[in-house]
């Protein structure tokens, strides 16, 4: 915990009162879903590394819902809908969503720790991240989405954007917990 001690004195008794001037996150519980296994093995190396350490800050896990088989052959709103049905099928009651959408708010590194810290304080809500297929998401799933968080207005392949998010939630508790990892 941060923050000061200041020692008085009431009625000729010492008193130690503890200033707290940050709050420590609760445990919180993240998930990162995706769809389709990471094939590329320098992708693959790289999520289990940050993967590793955001565990040591919370409990993390990554959940991957198969691909769509013979997609070249549906079309592509049949995609999205049919994708979208095994996101919401995958998201818990009291889960909080947060869809990684080119469309949604752009945050800073630092705000985003902020943001991250921010939900720590809201007890028994799993975040569950989610990276939807090439064609974005169905509109149910929007639907159903807490909040839509963006990357970059720039596009990245699928693979490389899982690799890229665990880094950032990696950097916003190293951040939030003062470590040297971050420099600004």
């Amino acid at each position: 915990m941060h923050g000061h001690v200041i020692n008085y004195i009431f009625v000729n008794k010492p008193v130690q009162i503890f200033l707290c001037t940050k709050v420590e996150p609760i445990f919180m519980k993240i998930a990162l879903m995706q769809t389709g296994k990471t094939t590329e093995k320098h992708v693959s190396e790289g999520v289990e590394i940050y993967s590793a350490r955001i565990r040591k800050y919370c409990s993390f896990e990554i959940i991957t819902l198969p691909d769509l088989k013979n997609s070249r052959n549906i079309p592509v709103q049949e995609q999205k809908t049919k994708e979208g049905r095994r996101i919401l099928q995958s998201i818990g009651k009291d889960d909080f969503v947060v869809l990684l959408d080119e469309k949604g708010k752009e945050l800073r590194t630092v705000e985003f720790a902020g943001w991250i810290e921010k939900r720590s304080m809201v007890p028994g809500k799993r975040v569950v991240f989610v990276i939807g297929g090439p064609w974005g998401f169905s509109e149910e799933v929007k639907e159903v989405a807490d909040y839509k968080l963006s990357l970059s207005k720039m596009t990245f392949p699928h693979q490389l954007v899982r690799l890229l998010f665990l880094e950032q939630i990696y950097r916003a508790f190293s951040i939030l917990k003062g470590e040297p990892y971050h420099h600004e």
